[in-house]
């Protein structure tokens, strides 16, 4: 039987005339591409999403070009990623000469935390090592401290301590005063929900860590009350 699919002349007529169907293109083979996955290990044993660029450099040989292609660029791409949300991690001093510089030029989307401070203040001293933990944990936010006078002159003590938070060169949100963080009771949770609460830093907390320390105080002073009335019966 002659093949419908045959390039001849006679085909071609039955084709023109309906009697055929129409010749069937060859279909392009599909190329499948294969995704990098993390898991992948190189010969010697180490995971290539663990490597950096010049160790996967070394392993090119061993991948498909167009595998280690993807892959590299993947890594890359995490990487960048990495040091722009690690860029920080710690409180630095500043002075008034470096406002403009490392807060109203911090850079886009940048959340800045400046901390006015005296030092012999102890809530200002309860802050600063506050600071120094969500610095840590919060690497992405860019948190400063500053002598309250070198900033702002002849700032008033009884103001302190204060924290501005700036997104943009643009004031976000402020706390002004000892009653605004609670006096000397002040925990690191407490803060990091008052930070969160302007957007500064992206907190998993989902409740104010005062509201239940203030049910604690009240339950503690009534039961205290109560052991004091018992001992007035006596």
């Amino acid at each position: 039987m002659q093949d419908p699919n045959e390039d001849t002349e006679w085909n071609d007529i039955l084709r023109q005339k309906g009697i055929l169907p129409p010749k069937e293109e060859p279909k392009e083979e599909e190329v499948e591409v294969s995704v990098p996955d993390k898991n992948v290990v190189s010969s010697d044993g180490k995971a290539y999403a663990d490597m950096n660029l010049d160790e996967l450099d070394e392993f090119e040989d061993d991948l498909d070009e167009q595998f280690f292609q993807q892959y590299k660029q993947k890594r890359l791409l995490e990487m960048q990623e990495n040091a722009k949300a690690s860029q920080f991690g710690e409180v630095r001093e500043i002075s008034g000469q470096d406002y403009i510089q490392e807060v109203t030029k911090a850079g886009n989307d940048i959340y800045v935390v400046l901390h006015l401070y005296q030092p012999g203040i102890p809530l200002c001293k309860l802050i600063n090592n506050h600071f120094g933990i969500l610095a840590e944990k919060f690497p992405q936010t860019k948190f400063l401290k500053s002598i309250s006078t070198t900033t702002i002159p002849n700032y008033p003590d009884r103001n302190l301590p204060t924290i501005f938070c700036y997104l943009n060169g643009e004031l976000k949100g402020q706390l002004v005063g000892p009653f605004s963080f609670g006096g000397m009771k002040l925990t690191v949770e407490g803060l990091e929900w008052k930070l969160a609460k302007f957007g500064a830093i992206k907190s998993d907390l989902t409740e104010d860590p005062s509201a239940s320390n203030q049910i604690r105080d009240v339950m503690s002073d009534s039961l205290r009350n109560q052991d004091d009335d018992d001992d007035n019966d006596y």
